[in-house]
């Protein structure tokens, strides 16, 4: 099976999902703005802390270059609450627990973990444009040092 993997240009495809604090977040209300959207497997691992950690350290300077930044897991909105709490979590944290909206961007589906072919959520980035489409589209990224990459992808200093 293969995923269908965005490419830049692509519309991004629309979603509403519910955050940690239990309100919606709809990507086309962020019309206007640039948004990361970013997938991860499972809040409080140890790689998927490092990397929201490292976005939350970002996101004051994301924010002032016009980005706003989404945590996309398939974990139900409670244990988000307790992620941003444990961690001090300052992105918005959003949760697909039926993983389509992971599905639609292309991240999920088959992946290499230890040397097993496994089903599962590919650690993923897409940059949405002010317009609604792709303008980066980044999978199987390293959760660690990935936020510093893609600020220089992004043109912005790091």
């Amino acid at each position: 099976m293969s995923e269908k993997r965005l490419s830049p240009g692509d519309d991004a495809p629309d979603f509403t999902l519910t955050a940690d604090d239990g309100s919606t977040v709809t990507l086309s209300e962020l019309r206007g703005r640039k948004v990361i959207v970013y997938f991860y497997p499972a809040a409080m691992t140890p790689g998927c802390t490092k990397q929201a950690c490292d976005f939350t350290d970002s996101l004051d300077s994301l924010r002032a270059a016009g980005y706003e930044v989404l945590g996309i897991s398939p974990d139900k909105p409670e244990k988000l609450a307790k992620f941003r709490e444990r961690d001090a979590l300052t992105i918005t944290l959003l949760s697909d627990p039926d993983r389509s909206v992971m599905t639609s961007y292309g991240a999920f589906g088959e992946k290499k973990l230890y040397g097993k072919v496994v089903e599962g959520v590919i650690r993923s980035t897409v940059v949405v444009d002010e317009a609604g489409k792709v303008e980066v589209a980044q999978y199987n990224v390293k959760a660690t040092g990935h936020v510093a990459k893609l600020r220089r992808d992004l043109g912005l200093a790091v």
